[in-house]
């Protein structure tokens, strides 16, 4: 007896010995029954049983999700997706004072372009805004669902709708892994983006190079922090983050502005440190040609409203011909951040809509900073193509205007 209370004992402490030595690191790697299943703590603080052989998966989100499975090399496990904007290509014209006409043909996000052979025609279990299909998801046999919220799809944590295909998901015994995107906190801040590639790396078992993909975006931003960080006011010029919406100009508005609440604004005062122009809060607020003219910003910035805009709608557009007179136009100082289809969330691009503003706001400090070598150094870097591919990256992003009409961004 006194035998096996002895080796009962010193299994008791072999066993305290081992937990205290296993971080949540290594729970995700070794937990589960028989090794099957890992741990992965999600953003919610969820910790979330998937099985270690995954072979089906279902995303919802606007392409975050897809990017990081792409880069991982787990994109081929992928069998339904939550939104239309992965799976579409964009076409757009608009006219000229001339009686011309400038036109945009196939705008992809990259991770579209990158597997448009299969992604299109994959099975769609979400709309922008609207409910998931229980059925369709279920008849997927997905062993994981990953889901972003802040997404167009599943837009806010504080919604009862998204709580509620959340809770339906888990019922029906799929494993649901929740991120939470920067719209879902307080505050923006571009480290929740690193969270959420982190996640999906631990989804995978793939740690390693998930924090290698989140440490090199984080590197770009931190290079155009260190450079800008100690400009003083008196020398940070005005940016307009400028949506030039053809829905608000049906409206009678001119286009729309970013406030300083949006993720457009911390980029801007955060990171590039210059000035956001319209100093009030507000995601998309609408703006007469009166009060673009009033405010008369240094720079102007064109984001994705309700389509692609380069800097040349404004140039020369025949209903942009009241704002010649706004100082960004006159000096042509007009940039366009890359063709983001369903723009409710940064992606992996982030660091290209910072460097846009950095170069934009001040073209001598980043005079060595050539942006189309930037962009191809950028995609060769993060998704791990040849030049030729992320030259073809660069143009299904729309961002061409950046070697044929900028004149500082060279």
């Amino acid at each position: 007896m006194k035998k096996i209370l002895a080796i009962v004992m010193i299994l008791v402490a072999i066993v305290i010995m081992c937990t205290g030595c296993t971080d949540q690191s290594d729970q995700a790697a070794v937990s589960g029954e028989n090794g099957d299943f890992r741990t992965v703590l999600d953003s919610r603080g969820v910790e979330v049983q998937v099985p270690v052989d995954i072979k089906r998966v279902v995303t919802i989100s606007d392409g975050l999700i897809e990017g990081v499975m792409t880069i991982l090399g787990e994109e081929d496990k992928i069998v339904g997706v939550g939104s239309s904007c992965i799976q579409r290509n964009f076409n757009y014209t608009y006219p000229t004072t001339g009686g011309e006409s400038y036109e945009y043909k196939d705008g992809m996000n990259p991770v579209t372009y990158l597997n448009r052979e299969w992604i299109m025609d994959i099975t769609r279990v979400g709309e922008s805004g609207s409910a998931i299909n229980y059925e369709t998801l279920a008849g997927l046999d997905p062993d994981v669902v990953i889901a972003r919220i802040g997404s167009c799809t599943l837009r806010s944590m504080e919604d009862e709708g998204v709580q509620k295909s959340i809770q339906t998901m888990e019922s029906l015994g799929i494993p649901v892994v929740v991120l939470k995107a920067h719209p879902c906190f307080d505050e923006p801040d571009l480290t929740t983006i690193s969270g959420e590639i982190k996640i999906i790396g631990s989804v995978f078992g793939k740690e390693e190079k998930a924090s290698e993909l989140a440490d090199y975006l984080e590197s770009q931003t931190e290079m155009i922090y260190e450079r800008t960080k100690d400009i003083p006011d008196s020398e940070k010029p005005t940016i307009l983050a400028f949506g030039a919406s053809p829905k608000t100009r049906q409206s009678g508005g001119a286009g729309s502005v970013k406030g300083t609440d949006t993720i457009e604004s911390y980029f801007i005062e955060e990171i590039a440190h210059a000035k956001n122009a319209y100093q009030e809060p507000g995601n998309s607020v609408v703006f007469s040609a009166e009060q673009m003219l009033a405010i008369n910003p240094d720079v102007i910035i064109l984001g994705t409203a309700s389509g692609y805009h380069p800097p040349e709608e404004l140039y020369s557009a025949p209903y942009y011909q009241d704002l010649q007179e706004i100082s960004a136009i006159k000096n042509r100082r007009i940039s366009s951040f890359p063709w983001e289809p369903c723009n409710c969330a940064k992606r992996l691009e982030y660091p290209i809509d910072i460097i846009v503003i950095a170069k934009a706001a001040y073209p001598e400090l980043f005079g060595d900073i050539v942006l189309e070598e930037w962009l191809i150094d950028f995609y060769m870097n993060v998704y791990d193509v040849d030049q030729t591919m992320a030259e073809e990256l660069l143009s299904a992003q729309w961002m061409d205007w950046c070697i044929e009409e900028c004149p500082t961004c060279g």
